[in-house]
């Protein structure tokens, strides 16, 4: 797989690291590649519980690599001269992976993994990268990181599925401002804002531990906890009760149900099987 990303795995946590520090991590066409492939061999991977996500270097992930995008937007005008319509517009409403195109995937492939996803964030969390951490299950930032929704900075709309995320964790209101003014808040700010779980000086030693405790849970009812929570947003009572019963009724009285209880009973580590 691409050195872009780096995976490593270690008592059923992946350690994945956006891996281009000299550009804060940012986002150029070969990144975004890496980064899909990265999420698609987790998706496929055996035994894996919990992930953390986290930037090699001084960031994050520092968004758009605006050098390289500045190219690339530059040769699809010239190449559109003439044309009317915009350059982009027929790849961007394809709908490419089921119901989202490449950019949306791109983000949202973490959200739908079926081991919960920690973010551990530092440094820059701009734009894209923002969008990629609110696809996490949690957000653990250092109080000094510096977040914002960028893009309308470039006269753009933030566009990699994360209002489908955003809805869920941040007041209307506040979506509004920080979209609108594409204001810089710090990791302490976001906390009261509604995009950071914990603070922690060292966010990726604090996402390393939780995701020590998730992976000692039993790991389908874990999986099927994050798939429900989820489905919350687009699901009336009645949907969500029956898919609440439906999910217990498939972890009940199973041999990693009945370790669990076992284990909590005899004060001893459980083990379970994936």
């Amino acid at each position: 797989m691409s050195e872009r990303v780096t995976i490593s795995v270690k008592d059923h946590i992946a350690d994945v690291r956006f891996n281009r520090p000299e550009k804060m991590n940012a986002l150029d066409a070969a990144q975004i590649d890496a980064i899909v492939e990265a999420g698609e061999k987790l998706a496929a991977m055996e035994g894996i519980r919990a992930i953390v996500l986290s930037g090699e270097g001084k960031a994050f992930c520092a968004g758009l690599d605006m050098g390289s995008f500045a190219a690339s937007a530059a040769a699809a005008v010239e190449e559109n001269k003439g044309s009317e319509s915009s350059p982009l517009a027929s790849t961007l409403c394809e709908r490419t992976f089921g119901n989202a195109n490449k950019y949306q995937h791109i983000v949202l492939l973490w959200r739908k993994l079926k081991a919960p996803v920690i973010a551990a964030i530092h440094g820059p969390c701009i734009g894209g990268g923002l969008q990629f951490a609110s696809a996490a299950d949690i957000r653990v930032v250092a109080p000094d990181a510096k977040m914002s929704i960028m893009e309308m900075r470039w006269g753009l709309i933030p566009d990699m599925g994360s209002y489908t995320t955003w809805r869920s964790f941040v007041r209307d209101d506040i979506l509004r401002e920080l979209t609108y003014t594409n204001r810089i808040f710090t990791g302490e700010e976001g906390r009261e804002l509604g995009f950071v779980t914990h603070l922690s000086d060292d966010p990726h030693a604090k996402a390393m531990e939780i995701a020590a405790e998730i992976a000692s849970k039993h790991p389908q009812a874990v999986q099927i906890a994050k798939d429900l929570i989820n489905k919350l947003p687009d699901m009336n009572e009645d949907e969500i009760l029956m898919m609440e019963s439906a999910g217990q009724d498939k972890v009940s009285r199973t041999p990693n149900q009945v370790e669990a209880v076992m284990a909590f009973m005899q004060k001893r580590t459980p083990n379970f099987t994936d």
